[in-house]
């Protein structure tokens, strides 16, 4: 790249032969263009002919650190994250009719029926059909997979990867302890990694943080039992269909790491995080700091 741009510029008389100022030049017309370059010629993020969208279901335990993972897919991958629990609470926040029947069954502790959660999901899945998409938080029962299944059929769409996270239980217990909400946007923080910058404050909004009423160990054990018993049908039901991946470890550093392999190996995608600058242009930030241009 650099002999080929250094030819062109002496061809067109742009420069003289020296190669103080061939650098010069190329640092300050050309860097961003190589990066540019590198850039497009790797990142397949976004859904193409040959790189069709995402379509991953995210699973775990309750603390298991779902929001984290989706935070860093959403960053890294150009992938839209569609949350159960925040449309939930967009949809009561704006009184819609959806909104309205189900804030009547959370107010007595009752389950959304799967229709309502059905009609909810796929209205965003079709508003998302030409993007990259992240499900999280549903479908927790075989009956909500399935009709998922029937109604992503209907948009032309299907599932391509589910991502189990397996965290052990005494970690979650510890992380559900420390862990603060911000309920209007869903945010999550935690106390041991990722503490708000001011304690029980919001970082974006500068609202107050809360707890959650089950964010209990007695009550966590519960959650915990009727989670497995739920998902391991689930599990057993994306399997056979050779979708799915477990993904193992005690925090998040150790679980990204496997959840970006597969993303690039399943998806042809290569994260704008472990793009590596080109020899060329390690060699011209160095002749710019050595010339302290």
């Amino acid at each position: 790249m650099y002999s080929i741009l250094t030819n062109i510029l002496k061809q067109k008389n742009v420069l003289k032969s020296t190669t103080t100022n061939v650098n010069r030049y190329v640092i300050f017309n050309f860097h961003n263009k190589i990066r540019q370059f590198g850039s497009t010629s790797v990142n397949h993020a976004v859904p193409t002919a040959e790189n069709p969208p995402m379509r991953i279901l995210l699973l775990g335990n309750p603390g298991a650190g779902k929001g984290t993972q989706s935070s860093r897919m959403q960053k890294n991958f150009n992938i839209t994250a569609i949350t159960s629990g925040n449309l939930l609470r967009q949809n009561i926040a704006k009184g819609t009719t959806v909104g309205k029947i189900a804030a009547k069954h959370m107010e007595h502790g009752e389950f959304v029926p799967d229709d309502i959660m059905i009609e909810l999901i796929g209205d965003e899945l079709q508003r998302n059909k030409r993007q990259n998409w992240l499900l999280d938080g549903f479908p927790r029962t075989i009956n909500q997979a399935m009709a998922l299944d029937d109604n992503l059929n209907l948009s032309g769409q299907s599932l391509n990867l589910v991502i189990n996270l397996q965290v052990p239980e005494e970690v979650i217990l510890q992380r559900i302890m420390d862990r603060w909400i911000h309920v209007p946007s869903g945010r999550v923080y935690n106390l041991s990694y990722n503490p708000p910058k001011i304690h029980g404050i919001d970082d974006v909004t500068g609202e107050k943080l809360t707890k959650r009423d089950d964010d209990n160990p007695d009550i966590f054990k519960i959650r915990l039992q009727k989670h497995h018993a739920l998902t391991e049908p689930l599990l057993e039901y994306y399997n056979k269909r050779n979708i799915l991946i477990t993904c193992n470890g005690r925090t998040s550093d150790e679980i990204y790491p496997q959840i970006e392999s597969e993303l690039i190996a399943r998806f042809n995608v290569i994260s704008p995080n472990n793009q590596v600058k080109t020899s060329t242009e390690k060699n011209l930030l160095k002749v710019a700091t050595r010339e302290n241009l």
